[in-house]
């Protein structure tokens, strides 16, 4: 799970965190936050997920906030030609029939990692609207024993990065509601997309 990245390429980080500052500069958005030392492995929540356009914004916050991280997708984006290249951009594919290992698996995976690691993982599952955040996010954390980054990107507000840190006490509903409170102002691009219920 622990592959290559795009992230990891020296000169291609360099230059793609400058044109990600120059992006986004240029079209008004700030970023906020900074990932603090000890959750250099963590777990990112990628909230709101309305919009095929939150891949491209996550990836240029990443590369400003100078973070290393893993996102899963569905397998089906990773299909020839585009594989590698998702690969590279830190794509890890999911097979949804098998969502149950997920989380015991992906936790291994961040236990296991030599170095810095930050898996993304969109609670909703899914760009429609969805009534339930799954809590494979939650249960990945909790596991792995690393840290819930609160990271968002707020298209009213053109504002992204990295919230709180949140750290799993166990008591689930509790915690996700704690967690879905911080997400209620954020508009995501399709905002009527996104129910935190």
């Amino acid at each position: 799970m622990h592959h290559h990245t795009i992230f990891d390429t020296p000169v291609v980080n360099t230059l793609l965190r400058g044109l990600s500052i120059g992006i986004l500069r240029a079209t008004g958005w700030k970023v906020e936050g900074q990932l603090p030392a000890h959750a250099a492995k963590s777990v990112l929540i990628a909230a709101p997920h309305t919009s095929n356009w939150d891949l491209p914004y996550t990836l240029m916050l990443s590369f400003v906030l100078r973070l290393r991280v893993y996102w899963m997708g569905k397998q089906s984006i990773f299909r020839w030609p585009f594989g590698p290249l998702m690969r590279w951009l830190g794509g890890i594919p999911v097979n949804r029939s098998q969502a149950n290992n997920l989380v015991a698996s992906s936790a291994q995976a961040m236990r296991e990692a030599e170095g810095p690691m930050q898996l993304i993982v969109p609670p909703e599952g899914t760009r429609g609207k969805t009534r339930h955040w799954k809590t494979g996010f939650y249960f990945i954390a909790q596991q792995a024993g690393v840290p819930i980054v609160l990271a968002f990107v707020d298209y009213e507000r053109k504002v992204g990065g990295l919230g709180p840190l949140f750290e799993p006490t166990g008591d689930v509903e509790a915690d996700m509601a704690r967690i879905k409170a911080f997400y209620a102002p954020i508009k995501g691009k399709n905002a009527h997309q996104f129910d935190i219920g």
